[in-house]
């Protein structure tokens, strides 16, 4: 019999609110009863904190791994199957099998592994937590990237999510590449008129 403890793989998304750029999610694995001190929701920290933490996760994990789905999958198939998609693709890249996979939120992506999804795993497990705060880091350096290409949207300050001063660019430049194209505020300046 197998006493070795259980790898956990946790994993979660970020970038499904927004209306530009792709969908990123992460998938993590601790060595058992090893995970960074100070993981939490990534919603909850700050960006300097978060960026902290994503290095000492990269240092310390036993691995991790990053799926995306891109902006054409998302107008494909829809925002949550692009979301799976992402997931499932980062659990298929980590480099260790892990025993099963923990995923944030009501819905689990089609992985090879045992899976289970946990409402608020952001906030209770910490491999979650920790695939939280890479997804959120990673996706946001993306979107530093994308500001570099479309300077006119303003990308770096709000990550493509419907602020005033996007919804202001939307309107004033029109629809970039890297809009998702089925998401309503975008859909409406493509077929107004």
């Amino acid at each position: 019999m197998d006493d070795r403890p259980q790898l956990i793989a946790g994993v979660d998304e970020a970038g499904r609110g927004p209306l530009a750029g792709p969908v990123l999610a992460s998938a993590v694995i601790f060595v058992p009863g090893r995970a960074v001190a100070g993981v939490a929701d990534s919603k909850t920290l700050s960006p300097s904190r978060r960026e902290a933490l994503a290095e000492r996760i990269r240092e310390h994990a036993l691995c991790w791994a990053i799926g995306r789905a891109e902006v054409e999958e998302i107008d494909r198939l829809n925002i949550l199957r692009a979301s799976l998609l992402a997931m499932s693709r980062a659990v298929a890249a980590l480099a260790q099998a892990p025993d099963m996979v923990l995923v944030d939120g009501p819905h689990s992506p089609a992985v090879d592994y045992q899976v289970r999804a946990v409402i608020a795993g952001d906030a209770t497990v910490p491999a979650i937590s920790a695939a939280s705060i890479l997804a959120k880091v990673e996706r946001d350096a993306l979107m530093r990237e994308l500001d570099r290409l479309y300077p006119v949207y303003g990308f770096a300050r709000h990550k493509g999510y419907p602020t005033a001063e996007h919804l202001r660019a939307l309107a004033e430049h029109g629809v970039s590449p890297v809009h998702r194209r089925t998401f309503a505020p975008v859909r409406q300046i493509l077929y107004a008129g």
